[in-house]
């Protein structure tokens, strides 16, 4: 039985040129028959109490306060929430009316996409906020009581100085957020941005230019007392992501919407992607067409370890033992002792984790693991 739950609206008011999500423009599109469709997905879950909700994007808040109010209702009807509910937000799209509403229906922690403070480096990405809107967004929020937020930022951005990066930390400093996701501009096929770098009308940092940014990012935001707790997570004490540690931790969670994902019974399944072939699916059949793959011991494993890395915590190997029946040592102790002859694992009785250096190299230490 899983405790957790994401919840995807595709939606967006504007197409950002780096985003790779399932999301269309929000413009002439069957929104009302979306949440219609994912209404009825919903009801296909058992009503419990889960510890973590998520609402994700696209982009949740670009749904009116009415279509918030009607999907909210509908998932605190049947959901009780004990711990995390998370709702993703763009700080322009963040008024009061609708902070009210996701107040009212419990949501307890909002996920800001800022990106980054710097106006210029804003329209490159293609964002539809601007440098007030952060901070109107903000004020917004704690007028209510709404305090528990993470600040969205990426970092290795087309033009980006190690200023600009500083600024951020400035701000960071001044509004003294909950919880900060940083995160490294991927360039992603399909996206705008991956055409432009392909024609050569624009250019990212090479990797030593981007270690040395991340390396700025930790240590700042160390200074500022958000220590790391996964590669690209950083948070006060007791504010870490609970539902984006369920993801970390390889624990069982429901996905809901249109190209959501999903894992239970050891088993991953992923929602068709369409939004037209989504709600299509749900009225004619009453069930979502979707894809699985059942992971075998081995598949499960791998991602125990590859996942479990992502944290500074690393993987608990009495944990491990448990849900396999096999030592850790047992089955990845010679990558174990090549990776901490490398410099990049550390391992004692209880745990194995990634290293300051294994952490600059995440992606090549999980490939080792790779059985």
């Amino acid at each position: 039985m899983a405790e957790s739950l994401y919840i995807h609206i595709p939606f967006c008011n504007r197409i950002c040129t780096y985003c790779d999500f399932n999301k269309v423009l929000i413009n002439n599109q069957p929104v009302d028959g979306y949440l219609d469709a994912l209404i009825s997905e919903l009801r296909d879950i058992e009503p419990q109490s889960l510890r973590t909700i998520f609402v994700g994007g696209g982009t949740p808040t670009a749904l009116s306060e009415s279509q918030l109010s009607r999907l909210l209702a509908a998932v605190t009807d049947r959901f009780q929430v004990t711990e995390e509910f998370t709702f993703e937000a763009n700080p322009d799209e963040l008024t009061p009316g609708k902070l009210d509403v996701l107040k009212n229906y419990g949501v307890n922690r909002i996920s800001l996409g800022v990106q980054t403070f710097n106006e210029d480096l804003l329209n490159v990405l293609g964002r539809s906020h601007g440098y007030n809107d952060i901070f109107n967004a903000i004020n917004h929020m704690e007028k209510i009581g709404l305090n528990n937020y993470s600040l969205d930022l990426m970092y290795n951005l087309p033009g980006e100085t190690m200023q600009d990066l500083d600024d951020s930390l400035k701000h960071i400093r001044t509004l003294s957020p909950k919880h900060i996701s940083w995160y490294s501009l991927i360039i992603e096929p399909h996206t705008v941005f991956y055409n432009q770098i392909r024609k050569g009308r624009m250019k990212v940092d090479d990797d030593d230019v981007e270690a040395r940014k991340y390396q700025r990012v930790i240590n700042g935001l160390s200074e500022l007392g958000y220590p790391q707790y996964e590669i690209s997570n950083f948070s006060q004490p007791a504010f870490e992501s609970e539902h984006n540690k369920t993801y970390w931790k390889n624990e069982p969670y429901y996905g809901a919407g249109a190209g959501s994902h999903g894992y239970i019974d050891n088993t991953r399944y992923y929602n068709i992607k369409p939004i037209n072939h989504y709600i299509q699916s749900m009225e004619e059949t009453g069930s979502v067409v979707k894809e699985t793959l059942a992971l075998d011991q081995k598949a499960q494993m791998e991602e125990e370890m590859f996942l479990g890395l992502r944290m500074n915590r690393g993987v608990d190997t009495a944990r491990f033992e448990e849900k396999f029946g096999r030592s850790m040592d047992e089955v990845y102790g010679t990558v174990i002792n090549q990776e901490i002859s490398k410099g990049h694992i550390e391992a004692s009785k209880s745990r194995v984790a990634l290293t300051e250096k294994g952490r600059m190299v995440g992606n090549t230490v999980f490939m080792e693991f790779l059985l």
